[in-house]
């Protein structure tokens, strides 16, 4: 009985920590979604720049490409830790 006993705690444990990774992973794509959402409200911004940039007609400063860039690279990062957090979900799934 004893060793039902210990296999029946072992099952028990492994379904509690099995459901606390399915919240964790559920949250956790809710923030990749959410961060997402933000990314794409920047890419807009992204998007018109680059046309205004690329609009001879119209005369762009160096302040505004710069800073154009830095937007442009501030997006590229969260893309690569929304990409990062996606994977850690696929290798825990």
């Amino acid at each position: 009985m004893k060793m039902q006993e210990e296999f029946n705690r072992l099952v028990e444990k492994l379904k509690v920590e099995r459901d606390e990774l399915r919240v964790k992973m559920h949250l956790a794509s809710m923030d990749a979604k959410k961060e997402y959402e933000d990314a794409e409200k920047t890419w807009s911004q992204v998007k018109s720049k680059a046309s205004e940039i690329a609009d001879e007609a119209v005369e762009t400063s160096e302040e505004f490409i710069d800073k154009a860039k830095i937007v442009g690279e501030e997006l590229k990062e969260t893309y690569s830790r929304i990409s990062k957090r996606l994977s850690k979900q696929e290798v825990t799934a």
